[in-house]
């Protein structure tokens, strides 16, 4: 049962009849949900968290995410330790890292954004669409709490000023984690984890020497990418270029294709 708060929809019954009514006949099961009492509604919380959210300039914000992702996929295309692997491994840490690594790459091309209230249109857009679809094909819309949590991950980055010395290692102790279920070369992995963590903090002391911290305070922002989910990336950046393609599949052509 669903014990959160329900005012955001209930002000869409005022302000958009129709979505409300096509959302009502979806629950067959409580039909007398849709006799609405007008004085029931409160109007002091806004469920502001939960709220889907789109982004405001999304031809050149999905234009600048597309060129980020392209240098994510050569980026493990051009590591000579990663093309050594088995092709099964290699898919599961494409699987698993895509989306870490691609919020590194929004993080060192500095690529900002802002987002907004997903138009009344298009929300009944997605709700014909899924309705057509099973319960599975149906995805995940971006909110609020995920489009601000994504925003201050890329905002801890910024503060380090990390060099493209720091990133590029810091890429390779996301890409080779070895706690990747299924992993045929796990250990051959994890040394690789091991060797991009030591070069990452010898680079650390050289570049800041007397800042001991710095190399903690870089791995403890990186453990924040792995609560960003890969569906919030997908929707958010690269469905309103793909379509309903599904984007792994798009992300294996471009890693296998020699």
């Amino acid at each position: 049962m669903d014990n959160g708060c329900h005012c955001a929809a209930n002000s869409d019954r005022l302000s958009n009849p129709i979505l409300y009514n096509i959302l009502s006949q979806m629950d067959n099961s409580k039909p007398s949900q849709n006799c609405f009492n007008y004085n029931s509604v409160t109007h002091g919380c806004t469920c502001e968290l939960r709220r889907t959210v789109c982004l405001k300039r999304p031809s050149e914000i999905c234009k600048e995410a597309s060129a980020v992702l392209v240098k994510t996929v050569h980026f493990m295309k051009n590591l000579p330790a990663f093309n050594q692997m088995p092709p099964n491994d290699q898919f599961a840490l494409l699987k698993s890292c895509w989306a870490p690594l691609f919020i590194l790459g929004l993080a060192q091309e500095h690529v900002d954004f802002e987002v907004m209230d997903t138009p009344a249109d298009s929300m009944l857009k997605k709700i014909l669409l899924n309705r057509q679809q099973s319960p599975e094909m149906e995805r995940e819309q971006p909110t609020m709490a995920g489009a601000s949590k994504l925003k201050s991950c890329l905002k801890k980055f910024w503060s380090l000023d990390l060099s493209p010395k720091e990133y590029a290692y810091l890429k390779g102790t996301t890409l080779f984690n070895p706690d990747v279920p299924d992993l045929k070369a796990a250990l051959f992995v994890e040394g690789l984890q091991q060797e991009a963590q030591h070069a990452l903090s010898e680079v650390v002391q050289l570049l800041h020497p007397g800042h001991q911290e710095r190399f903690a305070r870089i791995l403890l922002t990186a453990s924040m990418l792995q609560s960003i989910t890969p569906s919030l990336i997908t929707e958010l950046f690269f469905r309103p270029v793909i379509g309903q393609a599904d984007l792994l599949e798009l992300l294996v052509d471009m890693l296998f294709c020699r």
